[in-house]
């Protein structure tokens, strides 16, 4: 496994399609954002990457993604004051309740409900984990669907969305 260089972080923009599963990957290391992206892509998300707090936030209110991966201490930040969480607080509830948010870091245990909790997110996922993180998505988007498919079918049959 090669590490990329500094030059080699790039900006991915996939062309979104009606139908496809859409990822907004934020990680600001060049090896663990190629792993992100690389999971992802194997079970067939498109992918736009984000390298700055801007580019993110406009991105998070434009789109709703089917997934948003955060680092953990995205531009230095803390779990506390990570600025692309305390932003997907304040999303309307339709739309993060559309979004699966997985927290990505070193200082989480992969699946952990309590530690997902108390960060506000769908999912945690350790670092040491990343590798797998298909693995760990797409069981995570099940659980997640199957969760909340009464209460979409109970908006649906009162027109509320």
């Amino acid at each position: 496994m090669s590490l990329l260089l500094d030059n080699d972080f790039h900006h991915r923009i996939d062309l979104f399609e009606p139908g496809d599963k859409t990822a907004l990957v934020c990680m600001d290391v060049p090896e663990v954002q190629r792993l992100v992206v690389e999971n992802l892509t194997e079970i067939d998300y498109k992918i736009h990457t984000g390298l700055f707090l801007e580019d993110i936030l406009l991105k998070l209110q434009t789109h709703t993604y089917d997934v948003v991966v955060v680092a953990e201490h995205f531009g230095a930040s803390t779990r506390e004051n990570n600025p692309i969480l305390e932003a997907s607080q304040a999303l309307p509830n339709h739309q993060r309740r559309a979004q699966m948010f997985i927290l990505v870091g070193s200082g989480v245990h992969t699946d952990s409900e309590m530690e997902a909790w108390a960060a506000s997110v769908d999912l945690v996922v350790s670092l040491a984990d990343v590798p797998n993180l298909k693995h760990v998505v797409r069981r995570a988007v099940l659980r997640r669907d199957s969760f909340y498919k009464p209460l979409i079918e109970a908006y649906a049959s009162k027109g509320l969305i």
